[in-house]
């Protein structure tokens, strides 16, 4: 009996008109019946043949499309190949679902990806996938819109820097409440894992058990692998894949810090070897377990642009490993000013500006790594003491080599390309720094006095706080934020200690980004509860006619989730959806076995 006429005739099971579609592997389902029949050949499909331990991840929507991601920990560590299958359906029973055949082989750490093609644009679904006896959890996912269809809203967060072993992960935690979220998809701006040993950047005294693994700082392929094997199996970490499909973008922990094209600050070549060979492992196990889409087998270019249909232009950039020069040696002086040193590659620069010149859609969102703003911190009180307080690296006087701010020339190109060509609404999110940040973006901001004679920005940022990697501490960061305000009146908010994520509420006539922080992420029992009393909006309104482009900071009200079209058309999956397609796989495979 072959399992299309099972689906279609038995009522109990809702997975009518079984669709075979071509993913990473074959084009039909009667071709993944026979693979899997290599397996087992009586066809039964009942011998376990692995276990998903990591849970289930989506990314880089399109809008016929989306990466499906999953691991298989096999039960057979002499195994180099498994069959698998990935299940996609609109709704959350896997009603009229397409089936996509691949394989989670050795080579690939076991990893699965799934390019789903030939889905419906701006349309939520549900995947799942299925080895042996074993199904995975439900994801939920969705498409982006078509290019030229008319938007009118979308919802989404941003989120940067988290280390394991310094706290729980309390804000992936609060993201996955789908009901108070109402997101429509997640960009994580880097640092998504620590490369570090333990007992070298951490706080075992307050977060005791989260221990990085494993116990030595990660330089070779299975040390990267390793690492981020442990991140995925965080439950917060997979509550979040779960619920949305996430655009990515690495940093540099993910390699390691301060790490450039030719080198890193936390690179050892004479106890590390070749930074080249470092970089390429750690290309490859990050493409490996994150739900990336890859542009060849051999390419390590990760920036890349999305459409949310004629309401956002999103560009995601790789300011780190593909065109970063060294970090200039100083902050004064001719280094950080010459026009030959790079912070990305003119390639990259160029796909950049041409598409912000060129772009029909209300707003330009740009996600990358590293402050865009220009900041001055030369004239704060104590400056070496606040210099010292300050994440990777900045100099006693006053300007982060590592930022934008080290590479001036770079920044003034993306500047002259808005200025020149007229480019409104241009928004910036940054991760990187452990603190938040809403930045109004001018060529000179000692040159703005007040609001009163502020011209008007070019584009506006906003620097998201960490997940758990920590800011300043307490006291000074109050301190400091007050100063910096003062000394760069440019810099319209500023909160430097408390983690968090920015939820962006976006439409036609603003962009509001809403700083969220977590009440705690050391006690496990408060993970996912929000500070109400930090909350701060910020919000910039599109470019009209005689109308400034520059941040409002006050009366403002909190956007509302879509509670209601969220709950009809795509509500959180849960374990009760993957329990219900578990109890089918197993019908199905067990008729088959007996006929």
């Amino acid at each position: 009996m072959k399992r299309r006429f099972f689906l279609e005739t038995t009522a109990c099971v809702p997975l009518a008109g079984l669709v075979g579609c071509g993913g990473s592997g074959s084009s039909s389902s009667e071709v993944i019946e026979t693979e899997r029949s290599k397996d087992h050949p009586d066809g039964s499909g009942q011998t376990s043949v692995g276990q998903f331990e990591h849970g289930v991840a989506s990314g880089d929507p399109l809008q016929d499309r989306v990466i499906l991601w999953t691991r298989l920990t096999p039960d057979d560590p002499t195994r180099t190949s498994i069959p698998i299958q990935a299940i996609v359906s609109k709704t959350p029973d896997f009603a009229d679902p397409l089936i996509f055949a691949a394989t989670a082989d050795a080579d690939k750490d076991f990893c699965v990806k799934v390019d789903a093609v030939g889905l419906k644009p701006d349309t939520w679904y549900y995947f799942s996938f299925v080895a042996g006896n074993q199904v995975s959890p439900v994801g939920r996912t969705r498409t982006f819109p078509d290019k030229e269809q008319r938007v009118n809203r979308a919802r989404f967060a941003t989120v940067s820097c988290s280390n394991f072993p310094f706290g729980h992960f309390s804000v992936y935690n609060a993201l996955a409440r789908v009901q108070e979220r109402d997101l429509d998809f997640v960009i994580h701006l880097g640092d998504y894992l620590y490369e570090y040993a333990p007992g070298t950047y951490d706080d075992p005294a307050t977060v005791p058990n989260r221990v990085h693994s494993p116990a030595n700082e990660i330089v070779s392929l299975s040390d990267y692998r390793a690492r981020h094997s442990q991140y995925k199996r965080d439950p917060d970490l997979q509550a979040v894949h779960q619920q949305y499909p996430m655009i990515c973008i690495w940093d540099d922990h993910e390699f390691t810090n301060d790490a450039f094209k030719d080198g890193a600050e936390n690179h050892q070549p004479e106890s590390e070897g070749d930074w080249q060979e470092r970089k390429s492992v750690a290309a490859q196990a990050y493409f490996e377990w994150m739900p990336v889409r890859a542009f060849d087998e051999d390419s390590m270019r990760l920036w890349r642009r999305f459409n949310y249909g004629d309401l956002i232009d999103l560009w995601m950039l790789d300011t780190r490993i593909e065109g970063r020069d060294a970090q200039a040696s100083l902050p004064f002086g001719p280094e950080r000013t010459d026009p030959d040193r790079k912070l990305i590659s003119d390639a990259q620069m160029n796909w950049l500006t041409d598409g912000l010149t060129s772009s029909g859609s209300v707003w330009k969102m740009i996600g990358q790594q590293v402050m865009f703003g220009q900041l001055n911190l030369a004239e704060l009180p104590q400056p070496e003491l606040i210099s010292e307080q300050l994440p990777y690296g900045t100099t006693q006087q006053g300007l982060n080599m590592d930022q934008w701010d080290g590479y001036t020339a770079s920044r003034t190109r993306i500047l002259d390309a808005i200025e020149q060509n007229s480019v409104e609404n241009v928004v910036v999110f940054t991760g990187d720094i452990h603190t938040s940040w809403a930045n109004e973006i001018y060529r000179n901001p000692a040159s703005v006095v007040g609001d009163l004679f502020a011209p008007e920005a070019l584009a506006v940022e906003f620097v998201c706080p960490s997940v758990t990697s920590p800011g300043f501490p307490a006291g000074l960061a109050e301190l400091a934020a007050v100063a910096v305000r003062t000394t760069n009146p440019h810099v319209k908010y500023a909160e430097l200690q408390t983690r968090g994520f920015i939820l962006m509420d976006v439409d036609r006539f603003g962009a509001q980004a809403e700083f969220h922080y977590v009440a705690s992420i050391a006690d496990e029992t408060r993970k996912g509860e929000l500070d109400i009393g930090k909350r701060k909006l910020v919000k910039v309104a599109a470019k009209q006619r005689g109308q400034r482009y520059r941040l409002i900071t006050d009366n403002l009200t909190l956007s509302r989730p879509r509670t209601t079209h969220t709950s009809l058309l795509a509500p959180a999956a849960t374990p009760q959806h993957q329990q219900e397609l578990a109890t089918v796989i197993g019908a199905v495979h067990s008729m088959e076995s007996v006929v």
